[in-house]
């Protein structure tokens, strides 16, 4: 394996910067049509390089995390500030730009309200020239509590979070992250593929059935909801879980399997198919399993009712041709999503816990939670190779060897070798997320990156 490098990264920026970087729900929080223009490459490898080095760094035993912005602080309105806008704190005296002074600083920038501010001075050197307040709005909007916030202006802006783990966005839409040694990009994530949307549109289909019973039975009319809508749900809550569990250092599986496996013996917890002479093949065994009732469907149960109350209230704005997109929901201001928004945040926090536990969270295709604790069999063929994915189809691959991966990994390897139509997401302790799916004759495994800044 080649390793990548801050060089690499600032090649890897300068070739995309002036490329559309808008990923999936993303497109509808970054609105900034003034971006500026890239510093000197060497410059550029100056700046990253001096991140990727202060990252490496403790601060009273702390680890050194920070959000750095390159803009020039006249750029900032000084009357703004939180919570919908950003508070500039200018130095009287420019800093130098050095790894020492990002560790000295990176406590009073803390990660998730603030950044550190940064520009090419008249000499052409780098200086810090002081703070930018954010405030946590933009942290809890990801969240689901979809807060109103100012996004971030289109300039480069740098996250340091683990070390050797550097980020890099314009705005609040990551371009690209140097990530255990490799150079990754949203571009390869997972959530806008083709495949991923049709592993669950038999959910969707049903949902919007349900959803048009409820409408037919209404005493006034309701507005049309793009088919997209109860993907972005289900994506959003995705997310929220991933980056729950990320955050806990702690890992975790998910497996999302077809339901026509999730009935045979499921009150005693085991998964499997049958043999030619009718004995039952466990392949899953799910230590802690849940009754069959309305609470295991309460995912679904939650996206209806966003489905409903979102057609019930934007009538009023609609026209007959219109259909109620995402970015409607975003944008609209009712309160009646509050009480939605919570169960979201509470439910996803709730999985995200179970996955806490040794063994996987097992959910079907349409988002019913069976259990957690799942042991995968390790009477399952082994998996040696395993295609990794360069692009969110799958379209080109690399063959890779399975032997560096750990017992998480090779367990979701040897369960969707077994079960085709089966998903597994790993996350690793060190924050790696892995989507795998068997895929055109041969197992693949997707790297998942965060596509923006708010996705931590």
């Amino acid at each position: 394996m080649v390793h990548a490098y801050p060089h690499d990264l600032a090649h890897f920026i300068v070739e995309h910067w002036d490329k559309d970087i808008c990923f999936g729900e993303f497109c509808s929080l970054d609105h900034s049509t003034d971006i500026d223009p890239l510093p000197e490459k060497a410059t550029l490898e100056q700046l990253l390089s001096t991140c990727y080095q202060a990252s490496l760094l403790h601060e009273e035993e702390r680890p050194v995390r920070f959000r750095l912005i390159l803009r020039e602080p006249e750029r900032f309105n000084p009357e703004h500030g939180p919570p919908t806008g950003l508070y500039r704190l200018v130095f009287t005296t420019p800093r130098p730009f050095n790894e020492h002074e990002l560790r000295r600083l990176s406590p009073a920038a803390d990660f998730y309200h603030s950044l550190i501010g940064v520009h090419v001075g008249q000499d052409q050197q780098l200086h810090i020239w002081g703070l930018v307040h954010s405030g946590p709005y933009w942290i809890q909007a990801i969240e689901g509590r979809r807060r109103s916030f100012l996004p971030l202006p289109g300039s480069l802006v740098v996250s340091v979070t683990d070390p050797g783990l550097i980020t890099a966005a314009k705005g609040s839409v990551t371009i690209g992250k140097l990530f255990r040694g490799g150079l990754t990009s949203p571009a390869t994530g997972v959530f806008g593929a083709k495949w991923l949307r049709e592993s669950f549109e038999a959910n969707r289909e049903e949902l919007f059935k349900l959803h048009h019973a409820a409408r037919a039975k209404a005493d006034k009319t309701w507005a049309s909801l793009h088919p997209n809508f109860p993907g972005m749900i289900i994506q959003r809550m995705a997310r929220q879980v991933i980056s729950t569990v990320r955050n806990s250092h702690h890992g975790g599986t998910l497996i999302f399997l077809p339901p026509d496996h999730c009935s045979t013996s499921m009150y005693a917890g085991l998964v499997g198919h049958c043999s030619e002479k009718g004995e039952h093949k466990p392949m899953l065994r799910i230590k802690y399993t849940f009754t069959e009732e309305e609470p295991r469907q309460r995912i679904r149960t939650l996206i209806l009712r966003y489905m409903n109350a979102l057609a019930e209230s934007c009538v009023g704005d609609a026209t007959p041709d219109t259909q109620i997109s995402w970015r409607d929901y975003m944008q609209c201001g009712q309160s009646m999503f509050a009480h939605l928004d919570e169960a979201i945040v509470e439910l996803t926090h709730l999985v995200a816990s179970l996955a806490s536990v040794d063994g996987a969270v097992v959910l079907t295709n349409r988002m019913e939670l069976l259990g957690f604790g799942g042991e995968i069999s390790g009477q399952l063929q082994g998996v040696h190779h395993v295609e990794q994915a360069l692009d969110p189809e799958g379209i080109r691959t690399r063959t890779v060897s399975t032997e560096g991966v750990g017992t998480r990994h090779r367990s979701a390897y040897r369960l969707c070798n077994a079960i085709h139509d089966a998903i597994a997401v790993v996350i690793s302790q060190d924050g790696g997320v892995q989507f795998v799916r068997w895929k055109d004759d041969a197992l693949v495994y997707w790297d998942q990156v965060a596509t923006s800044d708010l996705d931590v």
